[in-house]
């Protein structure tokens, strides 16, 4: 198949995909959204539309074509997504999961500080696609967020690895009486200050700290809360953290960690990116939790395997500090 053969193909399956999204996105009155997942082999990209713009990553894969083929490669991409959206090429930001040899001059990744306010479920948000891998507020959790701020109501909620604080905004919207948001980048604690803020909450009643999330779970529990966001990365081992965390392998301690900070009855929403993920089960024998996955991953996401969540109901002996 020839090349233009290939972008013909992506433009018509793009077309499809943004016709049926995009009216089911009305229906639901959704302003960001996945379109496109990986739809067709030769053009390995995940698309997201959020108001205005469009970002676009690309899977991380053997693609075999030298950096000059690549990056026009990544050009007819562009021009083909602009003439499918109607959309100005400087609209749409391109990522990559891998670094790519080869194109750190290349014009498209040279724009920073771009930042759009995108609405969800009658919130705002801020999001900056040019500068960070992600965009600051991750789609796949739209469902999950939503649960939070319709279970916050009269509680204290702890947002841990809390990155832009899209959970506690849901959460302050959602009648807590108290949220803690805990993140170890300054960076991500001043956006989730500035989201707060965006949507009238930030008070003091809802707290940011910045700290290693393990190192503070450790220490003596001083507060109890009745709701908490569990979303850790897969794996870290940032300078600032005591050790490395793993989730596959310190998922139990972890956890067990966050139930001394649970009021009694308390609920834990976890949730962890990582695809082969396995929760140890014995581990939690006698435990009631949910594997609510199906629940949480959004429609639009037809990868189901984006992420899994569990909602976690700590017995008593769980709970004692």
């Amino acid at each position: 198949m020839s090349e233009t053969s290939r972008f013909e193909m992506f433009a018509n399956r793009l077309t499809k995909m943004q016709r049926h999204w995009g009216k089911w996105a009305r229906r639901q009155s959704i302003s960001c959204y996945r379109v496109y997942d990986n739809d067709i082999p030769e053009f390995p990209l995940a698309v997201d539309v959020y108001e205005s713009i469009l970002h676009v990553s690309e899977y991380a894969r053997d693609h075999g074509m030298e950096p000059e083929e690549h990056a026009a490669w990544l050009d007819g991409c562009i021009e083909t997504l602009s003439a499918v959206f109607d959309i100005h090429p400087n609209l749409i930001y391109l990522k990559f999961r891998q670094r790519q040899k080869g194109l750190r001059q290349y014009e498209r990744f040279a724009r920073t500080g771009a930042e759009y306010i995108v609405r969800e479920n009658g919130l705002k948000f801020i999001i900056n696609p040019s500068d960070y891998l992600d965009a600051g507020l991750f789609l796949d959790h739209r469902n999950t967020r939503q649960m939070v701020r319709q279970e916050s109501g009269g509680k204290r909620v702890l947002n841990l690895f809390a990155y832009t604080g899209s959970f506690s905004v849901y959460a302050a919207a959602g009648g807590a009486l108290e949220t803690l948001t805990v993140d170890m980048s300054n960076t991500y604690l001043q956006w989730a200050d500035r989201n707060l803020a965006l949507n009238g909450l930030a008070n003091d009643h809802n707290r940011l700290l910045q700290a290693d999330v393990l190192s503070w779970l450790q220490q003596p529990v001083q507060e109890k809360w009745d709701l908490v966001v569990l979303d850790p990365p897969t794996f870290s081992n940032s300078k600032r953290m005591d050790g490395t965390l793993d989730v596959q392998r310190d998922h139990v301690d972890l956890l067990q960690l966050v139930f001394r900070h649970m009021a009694p009855g308390g609920v834990l929403y976890f949730s962890t990116n990582y695809r082969r993920f396995k929760l140890d089960q014995a581990a939690f024998e006698g435990l009631a939790y949910q594997d609510i996955s199906k629940k949480t991953v959004p429609e639009d996401f037809r990868n189901k395997r984006i992420h899994q969540c569990f909602r976690f109901h700590p017995n008593p002996i769980f709970t004692q500090g």
